[in-house]
């Protein structure tokens, strides 16, 4: 099995669906990721997204929506919303491939700073050349490959954002107890282990620090 991680942007600077925009748009509302998208037998759309700030704007937003069939929200500070909704052609179309073929989305998905999607499918060489075909034709979306290759069972969506080094270098940092508190480890110490010098293994954990962190807080 192989996975594909993208970015999904739409074209014309907005969202993915009115409602979306709408969502987007107020600043209120600041939306974080999606937990589970499907599209039921009558080609609506089910929805499980977190998000933070204003529950009763969303719900505002929600009920005066005409694409809205059902919603509900749960939590406080980051709160879970599950709605059904009715999609556009292009939100359907690319369910619809997902519901009809060997392909599988990996959750959570996650918003960028610029609300745009990042995804990483699961599947084949067959479903990610039939994936391609069909980004070719829409208009309304531009797709950016990120990376792609074997998935590994172990793997985690911030194990692919590390390299093989910052990845051992980052094992090594916490099997030796250089998170720990207290901290019982150096980066001479994690130098040694690795066999590299003390300002190179900092380097390689400021870099794998930004990334983590960034992709916590989208």
């Amino acid at each position: 099995m192989r996975y594909l991680t993208v970015l999904l942007e739409p074209t014309d600077g907005g969202a993915f669906h009115p409602l979306g925009d709408e969502l987007t748009a107020e600043p209120s509302i600041e939306r974080r990721a999606i937990h589970r998208v499907e599209l039921l037998a009558d080609d609506t759309v089910l929805l499980l997204a977190e998000a933070s700030g204003s529950q009763e704007r969303y719900e505002e937003i929600m009920s005066a929506s005409p694409y809205v069939i059902e919603y509900l929200t749960a939590g406080d500070d980051r709160w879970l919303a599950v709605s059904q909704f009715e999609p556009t052609e292009t939100v359907r179309r690319a369910l619809a491939l997902q519901r009809d073929s060997f392909l599988m989305i990996e959750t959570p998905i996650r918003f960028t700073a610029e609300d745009n999607l990042k995804i990483t499918y699961l599947g084949t060489e067959e479903t990610f050349r039939r994936l391609s075909e069909y980004a070719d034709e829409m208009d309304s979306v531009t797709v950016e490959i990120l990376s792609m290759g074997e998935y590994e069972a172990s793997d985690s969506p911030f194990g692919r954002m590390l390299t093989a080094r910052q990845e051992e270098v980052l094992e090594a940092a916490v099997d030796l107890g250089y998170y720990s508190e207290p901290r019982r480890a150096s980066l001479e110490d994690v130098g040694a282990a690795v066999g590299i010098s003390p300002g190179t293994v900092g380097e390689h954990l400021r870099k794998v620090e930004a990334r983590v962190f960034r992709e916590m807080v989208r």
